[in-house]
């Protein structure tokens, strides 16, 4: 997750510093936002999930709170998990904290360079880096307090359980935070897109969520999740990245929206939220 963090800083660095393209004749939309206000939330945010990774060993419940299994997800499982899970595991890495954020950053920039708007660019960059922070910080608090046993850990004796690599991350599994992330990620930079007005925000649904799904995927195959955890952090990161930039940050613009730009928002939304959570 600080990958994550730290990608999307370089990103905004980089463009800060970059010049301005020139507008298009198809003008883009004005969000509401504060950049003390929202700056301020979004590093404490990641200083807060930061904090409690660096505290995990002291916070994490040593014996699961929910150790039972479920028929499905333990059928899931059986025909999921790769042979080699830790090969599964580090793809599941680049997949979410990697490459996500780059296809995030990377449509936005694309689609804002379409319309000629660049300068748009670090705005979006901060507010998909706050919604995506904020289903980061409701991930770990929920994986604090459920307390339940990842399905390596379930697979093995009691004995052994305790000689994992990573002892304080055995019983917090619900929910996947990769997905969590990936889905947040895919989400908010797709919300922001429509909401700006942007033709291409298709892009950033589409090969965002087919990133995101991969992810959830992988986490399986890795066996360090169940399927009900995957689900749950795609419901609950697509919602996040949804609504923080819906809810807070509206289309402030006075003039009425052209008949173009209006067009692409009426239809990017149905579609966009049908694409991420097909995926």
């Amino acid at each position: 997750m600080t990958r994550s963090f730290a990608a999307v800083g370089v990103v905004l660095a980089l463009l800060l510093s970059a010049p301005a393209m020139a507008q298009s004749a198809e003008p883009t939309h004005n969000l509401r936002w504060d950049p003390a206000l929202d700056l301020t939330l979004t590093l404490g945010g990641a200083t807060a999930w930061i904090v409690s990774e660096s505290l995990k060993g002291s916070l994490a419940p040593s014996d699961c709170h929910w150790c039972d299994v479920d028929g499905v997800d333990a059928r899931v499982r059986e025909a999921l998990i790769w042979p080699d899970t830790s090969r599964a595991g580090v793809l599941s890495n680049v997949a979410g904290f990697a490459l996500m954020p780059m296809v995030a950053i990377g449509s936005d920039v694309l689609a804002a360079a379409h319309e000629g708007a660049l300068h748009n660019v670090p705005e979006d960059a901060l507010l998909i880096a706050e919604a995506t922070v904020v289903a980061a910080d409701v991930n770990q608090l929920t994986k604090l307090l459920v307390g339940r046993e990842r399905p390596f850990v379930h697979a093995l004796a009691r004995n052994q359980k305790a000689l994992t690599p990573q002892p304080a991350d055995n019983n917090l599994s619900f929910f996947s935070g990769h997905t969590t992330e990936a889905f947040a990620l895919v989400a908010a930079s797709g919300t922001i897109a429509t909401m700006r007005g942007y033709r291409w925000a298709p892009l950033a649904w589409s090969v965002g969520g087919a990133v995101a799904a991969t992810t959830a995927y992988l986490r399986i195959a890795a066996d360090e999740h169940w399927l009900t955890d995957v689900v749950v952090g795609a419901l609950v990161g697509a919602g996040v990245g949804f609504a923080v930039p819906y809810f807070f940050h509206s289309v402030v613009d006075t003039a009425p929206p052209s008949s173009a730009s209006a067009a692409v928002r009426a239809k990017a939304f149905p579609m966009g939220a049908a694409m991420t959570f097909a995926w």
